[in-house]
Order: C-alpha cells, then sequence, then structure tokens
C-alpha cells in the first residue's frame, strides 16, 4: 500500500500548485480536486441548493482517489481531500446554511464511513499564508471560487479543529507567505523533509 501525502490550507494557498510542482519532480502519483469535471460545482456556484449535491459527490469523489492512490506502490499526492472537503467545506457550507442540518449530518455519517474504511493520510503538508497573499492568489485564479476571501479565517479555523485531532508527527506547517508563485525555494526543503520521514520515491 503507498503512502497519501495530503496538501491543507484555506483556498488560494497554493495546495494544487506546490501539488503539482513536487510531482513534477517524479515518482509519485497524484489526485486532484477536478472542479472543471465535477458535475455540480458550476451549478453549486449558481444556486447554493446543489451545495448537498456538491458535498457528497466531493466526498465520494476523494474516498474513490484515496482507494486508487493507495492500491499504487508509489508516494501519492493529493490536494486537499477527503478530510478537508468534510472538515472545511461541509462545516463551512453548513455555517453559511447552504446545509441544513439534517444534510450537514448526512455529509457527516458519509465522511465518518468513508474514513472509517480508509487509512488517515501518513502526511499533512499544511500551508499558510497571509491575508493579503491570499487575497491576491484568490483574485488571480481563473476557476470557480466556492469559498470567498470573508470565509478564509473561519475556514481555517476548521481545519485547525481538525489538525489538532491528528498526531503532531503526521503534520508539517509551512508559512507560504513569501515563497515564490512556483514554489521553488520550498521543493528541496520538502524533498528532504520526506526523506527524513523516510518516504522513498519510486521512479
Amino acid at each position: 500500500m503507498g503512502k497519501l501525502i495530503t496538501f491543507v490550507g484555506v483556498s488560494g494557498v497554493g495546495k494544487t500548485t506546490l501539488d503539482k510542482a513536487l510531482a513534477a519532480t517524479g515518482g509519485f502519483a497524484t489526485g486532484f480536486e477536478q472542479h472543471a469535471e465535477r458535475p455540480f460545482q458550476h451549478l453549486f456556484d449558481q444556486d447554493k441548493r446543489y451545495a448537498l449535491h456538491n458535498q457528497v459527490d466531493y466526498l465520494l469523489l476523494r474516498a474513490e482517489q484515496e482507494r486508487t492512490l493507495r492500491a499504487d506502490a508509489r508516494p501519492a499526492l493529493i490536494d486537499g481531500g477527503l478530510d478537508v472537503d468534510f472538515h472545511g467545506f461541509a462545516r463551512l457550507f453548513h455555517a453559511h446554511g447552504y446545509l441544513s442540518d439534517a444534510e450537514f449530518d448526512l455529509c457527516k455519517r458519509l465522511y465518518i464511513q468513508l474514513r472509517a474504511a480508509l487509512p488517515l493520510p501518513e502526511l499533512v503538508i499544511y500551508l499558510t499564508a497571509s491575508e493579503d497573499v491570499i487575497h491576491q492568489r484568490l483574485a488571480g485564479r481563473d476557476r470557480v471560487n466556492i469559498a470567498t476571501q470573508d470565509d478564509m479565517s473561519l475556514l481555517e479555523e476548521y481545519l485547525r479543529d481538525w489538525l489538532a485531532e491528528i498526531p503532531a508527527d503526521r503534520i508539517l506547517e509551512f508559512d507560504v507567505s513569501a515563497d515564490d508563485p512556483s514554489f521553488a525555494g520550498l521543493l528541496p526543503i520538502l524533498q528532504q523533509k520526506l526523506v527524513n520521514r523516510k518516504i522513498q520515491i519510486k521512479y
């Protein structure tokens, strides 16, 4: 079974960019959010009544991705993932009223069953950045932003709540406020951290 590394953080912090940059060095399996391909993402952006549809779709997608990635001998990288979609976004949408109490409970039950069938990631890479940096990166995106700038502090609070439940030795935290958009300076540091944790890259 391959080891799973997940990139965690608020929208716009650079999860997908760093994931792809590390994957480009070779030797990794990958799973991505698939914003353009998801059937309810744009519908939810236009009509919040699709919140439940969107969350169930993403929870199932992420579980399916994890199962596939675990079957690969290579270590795997995933941006966000099952835990972020529930602990971050499902809680956020419930707080906004996009998910009713009953709908949120349904998402929670689904998440619990999926996570019970799949082991937690071996490593969580938690990215943070200043509000100004997040604002700039969100403004420069060319895809749907389900979470807005105003949501970032609440989303980060929810993610930290979840991270507090994870063993500390499974978490690497980086403030990427000063990193260039390509993460060229962070990559060698991150690669050395993986070596130190005996995560073997299979070429």
